[in-house]
């Protein structure tokens, strides 16, 4: 008889012990996230990046707690391209309560300001013209700009008064969808840096009967929209379903679907080999494409580069490494 102590294996016999991590993955390209209310984009990110399983991933634009609607979701070599969703038009749509203005903006917030006073349709029509084409907004004190290294909303909460100068953004459309009693919705394009929540305050300012965003969704992220759309119940349904009842990386977008608005340009193998190794490439002939400031490369099909093109060069910026 062997009187030897046996082998064990510490974690198959421990009750705490943990079980071992997931292996990540790389994956690239796009989710279009629905997000619910009450989630932070960070909170939403950690939970689809967790489903998929993915090394890499960030968001191109976040939403505040209360709005709901599309949070783009960039995994792997899609994260070069998040700076060009982010200066994509932005279509929301939002309800304003009318007679209680808040420290936020939103219904989240304190009460700061009180009007008995309800404005008409045409109230509120005759103000709108205030608002579009480019406008200055001083931006909510519970933003996430940074004054002197702290973000705003930090500086807020501590009970501090944040003075955030107003800034010049662009409102391509703004429109009144309805006029209740109390309340009315609009539906709004904007630009890069406006936020819709002091867009709100400040036509209630304008009417003279005070305001704030009561709901807020957002409909359109440049070049995504709601046809792309997927809820994060969705998402976990899929991450749990049984082989063949659903794929999560059927819902993805390719990398260059952000890219959309800037020209593309098509190259050779022999160039895109010299445009990944950080170097710059002619285009030669009569027939070369007359190409100046941003674009994106592809050869046979594949995503190559961020480029610069000017006089006939073509200088790349960023280089994709995305697997065949």
């Amino acid at each position: 008889m062997n009187d030897a102590p046996t082998e064990t294996n510490p974690a198959a016999t421990t009750p705490d012990a943990k079980p071992p991590r997931a292996k990540k993955r790389d994956i690239h390209g796009w989710l279009i996230l629905d997000k619910p209310p009450g989630m932070t984009s960070t909170h939403a990110l950690a939970k689809v990046k967790r489903a998929f399983g993915a090394r890499k991933a960030g968001h191109a634009g976040t939403l505040d707690p209360l709005a709901t609607g599309i949070l783009p979701i960039a995994f792997g070599e899609a994260t070069k391209t998040v700076p060009f969703a982010m200066d994509g038009r932005k279509i929301y749509r939002f309800t304003a309560s009318w007679g209680v203005e808040t420290d936020t903006d939103d219904s989240e917030g304190k009460e700061i300001g009180l009007s008995p006073d309800r404005p008409s349709a045409d109230d509120i029509l005759a103000v709108l013209p205030r608002f579009r084409g480019t406008i200055l907004q001083r931006p909510p004190q519970f933003s996430a700009i940074k004054v002197q290294g702290e973000r705003a909303y930090d500086l807020a909460r501590d009970g501090e008064t944040v003075d955030l100068q107003p800034r010049e953004i662009e409102i391509h459309r703004l429109e009144l969808i309805e006029a209740g009693a109390d309340t009315a919705v609009f539906e709004t394009e904007t630009g890069k840096g406006a936020y819709v929540r002091a867009l709100a305050r400040d036509i209630g300012r304008a009417i003279g009967c005070l305001g704030h965003i009561s709901a807020l969704r957002r409909v359109r992220v440049g070049p995504f929209g709601e046809e792309d759309v997927i809820s994060l119940d969705e998402v976990e349904r899929l991450r749990l379903s049984a082989p063949g009842e659903g794929n999560l990386d059927d819902h993805l977008l390719p990398v260059e679907t952000a890219l959309d608005d800037i020209p593309a340009l098509a190259v050779s193998g022999a160039d895109a080999a010299r445009l990944r190794r950080g170097q710059a490439i002619l285009l030669r002939g009569r027939d070369a494409p007359a190409l100046i400031g941003t674009c994106y490369v592809t050869a046979q099909g594949a995503l190559v580069a961020l480029a610069e093109a000017e006089g006939g060069e073509v200088h790349p910026k960023r280089v994709f490494h995305i697997p065949g």
